[in-house]
């Protein structure tokens, strides 16, 4: 098997086998190849497999069975949030079973919030960009995003973002980033006038938030977001392995 250039190995057998369970070439409760055969098919060490395989049992999408193999997690399509990642707002409207989309609402450059600051390592006074976007599942709004970007990490004209992109992509094309880790702090807040307004509720009805930080390599903190989440459609539920 041919591997991108511009992806390390690691991450693209990470890719491979996640797809492969997502897609349903490796069936909920069914028995995955072993460690030699994974090996043979995609041409790499079983080193790398092995590593790709623990990140796969510690986020709960398989279970290793000492002596018998390794089984995808019966209950893996229950879970909405695959590896962790709540920051990732398309794969957890996908995970509930609709077809997701993002409408770009706003962007500005403004002056950092001392929280903001504190959160980005930034200095008072420093700009961010400021995105609001709204996700639907279906066609219907679900989750108001809201996130500050350091605009000192910005290599394109401020003009030329696309905010329906995925977050991930938006990093790749103007930012030269790879998000690489996601800390994600869930509370229960109360919907004010502008969550109601995008998302056809009733202020003061109790709502999830999400605040996410996502960093880059070298623990480099690239954005925080504030995401209002309708859990009224959308179900968030977490699968992790007891090891």
């Amino acid at each position: 098997m041919a591997f991108v250039q511009s992806k390390t190995v690691s991450n693209q057998v990470d890719e491979i086998l996640l797809e492969r369970i997502r897609d349903g070439t490796y069936l909920p409760g069914s028995r995955m190849p072993s460690e030699s055969e994974l090996s043979d098919e995609l041409g790499v060490s079983r080193a790398t497999v092995r590593t790709a395989l623990a990140k796969l049992a510690a986020n709960g999408l398989i279970l290793r069975k000492q002596g018998d193999g390794t089984y995808v997690n019966a209950r893996v399509r229950e879970a909405s949030a695959q590896l962790g990642n709540l920051w990732d707002l398309v794969r957890l409207i996908e995970g509930n079973g609709y077809k997701p989309s993002i409408r770009f609402l706003a962007m500005e450059r403004r002056p950092a919030t001392e929280k903001e600051a504190l959160a980005l390592a930034l200095e008072t006074g420093e700009d961010v960009i400021s995105l609001q976007r709204l996700f639907h599942a279906d066609g219907q709004p679900v989750i108001l995003a809201n996130n500050a970007i350091p605009f000192s990490l910005l290599k394109a004209p401020l003009e030329s973002i696309d905010g329906s992109l995925h977050i991930r992509d938006i990093f790749l094309k103007y930012f030269n980033q790879r998000i690489a880790l996601a800390v994600t702090d869930i509370r229960s807040t109360v919907m004010d006038e502008e969550a109601a307004r995008y998302l056809s509720g009733e202020t003061g009805r109790t709502i999830l938030q999400l605040q996410v930080t996502l960093y880059g390599r070298n623990n480099l903190p690239l954005a925080v977001g504030v995401n209002i989440f309708d859990d009224s459609i959308l179900r968030l539920s977490l699968a992790q392995a007891w090891i």
